[in-house]
């Protein structure tokens, strides 16, 4: 089986500090994340001055009625901070990613030769963002929040048809609210957009806790996707709706047990329960003392453990049988 590919996304979490993103690096190096990931934008290029902050920016950060724009431009990150981001994620052995949500900012990830994209839900519906993308011909992991099937099915064609082939691209189901209530998630959508588009499928969560990801490794995700702070404390937009580090690790810790607990599909007896059968089945007994020569009936054979004699399920074949010898209360019948 393929291992669950985790990407803890830092997003902006690191309020503009490339050392609070280096220690987002190491807390998701410590949980065991595969892939940490980032923001990559310019300010002017994503928003125009008269955007305001979504509901749950201005929630989390107290400020009704806030620009878009003055907020995430303290939240850049500069080219030279994902360069030495990107030595600093190899030092510490663990991938980096990151999301552009401009033009520009496309560009400047392809020449960091990054060899993967992750395609936001915002621009799902963007088409030269995603023909641009597509034309690199690098493998794309497109989230889905805020989409009808019908959105998806468009975004595909766009890849398909400027470059990507079908299995270049992982779906990610997603719901776009920050914590997304339970009710809201639908995770069963995450099997039905892999059974109508035929892609990998996977889930960026957006829920409180870690037991949705969980469940959708179980239900046949490739890839999860879970935002992480350092202190949920902290004043930003995505703060509130993040995992802290201890989280962070007891989600990859269990998605790591699920990834083995789904095994091949083939039903069999494991090693570890072979040991077990002697002591738990059942074997064919004498219920009272027969003689040598006496009919095996109903009423002096009965079932009882250990499994190590005749199976049960070789019931009728021994009943109207003659002993060969004695046997005495609770032996085992041999025939």
């Amino acid at each position: 089986m393929n291992k669950v590919i985790i990407i803890a996304e830092a997003g902006v979490n690191h309020n503009g500090s490339l050392e609070m993103a280096k220690q987002l690096v190491d807390a998701a190096k410590e949980a065991g994340a595969d892939y940490v990931k980032f923001q990559t934008f310019k300010s002017e290029k994503l928003v125009s001055k008269v955007a305001k902050q979504a509901e749950y920016q201005q929630k989390n950060i107290g400020k009704p009625g806030g620009s878009q724009l003055d907020m995430l431009k303290k939240l850049e990150l500069s080219q030279e901070d994902h360069k030495e981001l990107i030595s600093f994620c190899n030092e510490k052995g663990i991938s980096f990613l990151s999301t552009a949500f401009d033009m520009d900012s496309i560009e400047f990830l392809h020449s960091l030769k990054l060899g993967l994209w992750k395609i936001p839900s915002g621009e799902v519906t963007n088409y030269p963002y995603l023909r641009k993308i597509a034309e690199y011909q690098e493998p794309v992991i497109l989230s889905t929040g805020m989409c009808e099937m019908s959105d998806i099915e468009s975004a595909i064609e766009v890849l398909i048809k400027n470059g990507l082939s079908i299995d270049q691209i992982t779906v990610l189901h997603c719901n776009t609210e920050y914590p997304t209530p339970f009710k809201d998630v639908n995770l069963k959508a995450m099997s039905a957009i892999g059974d109508k588009f035929g892609v990998q499928i996977g889930y960026s969560d957006h829920t409180e806790g870690i037991e949705v990801p969980i469940a959708a490794v179980a239900l046949g995700a490739t890839v999860i996707e879970k935002h992480f702070t350092l202190d949920k404390k902290m004043e930003g937009p995505d703060h509130k709706a993040s995992l802290e580090p201890d989280e962070l690790k007891a989600m990859i810790s269990a998605i790591r047990n699920i990834e083995q607990a789904l095994g091949t599909g083939h039903k069999s007896i494991s090693e570890s329960e072979r040991k077990n059968m002697e002591a738990a089945r059942k074997s064919i007994v004498a219920a009272c003392p027969i003689k040598k020569g006496e009919l095996f009936t109903e009423e002096n054979l009965t079932i009882k453990r250990p499994g190590n004699g005749i199976s049960p399920m070789r019931w009728d074949e021994v009943i109207g049988l003659t002993a060969k010898r004695d046997f005495s209360e609770d032996q085992l019948i041999e025939i």
